[in-house]
């Protein structure tokens, strides 16, 4: 995952509605947008999270064996401070760094 978290804003921000329409000329296209951007950010971080704690996961599931491992709770704690992926998404979307194209306006 190659997103620059120091550009993103760590917690909720107001927005001027009238920035998220300007790639789109619908506030409710962008919505669109953003939302589907953030579903890719969120399964990306996921898959990419699932492979780091694949590599402490044990052969067996006996849970007396369980024991508390400090690098994968360092792991955890990372992607846990990253922001959000609806902030990552609409940061995205007003820096102009998502491709996105409505098939319905090609056609008219």
């Amino acid at each position: 995952m190659s997103h620059n978290s120091s550009t993103v804003p760590n917690s909720t921000v107001t927005r001027d509605l009238r920035d998220l329409d300007t790639g789109t000329d619908n506030i409710y296209e962008s919505i669109v947008v953003i939302s589907k951007r953030a579903n890719q950010i969120a399964v990306d971080i996921k898959e990419e999270l699932s492979g780091k704690l694949a590599e402490f996961a044990t052969s067996s599931d006996n849970l007396e064996e369980v024991f508390e491992n400090r690098e994968q709770i360092e792991i955890s704690k990372h992607y846990e401070r990253l922001p959000k992926p609806s902030l990552v998404a609409i940061d995205d979307f007003l820096h102009d760094k998502v491709y996105f194209r409505n098939p319905a306006k090609e056609q008219e």
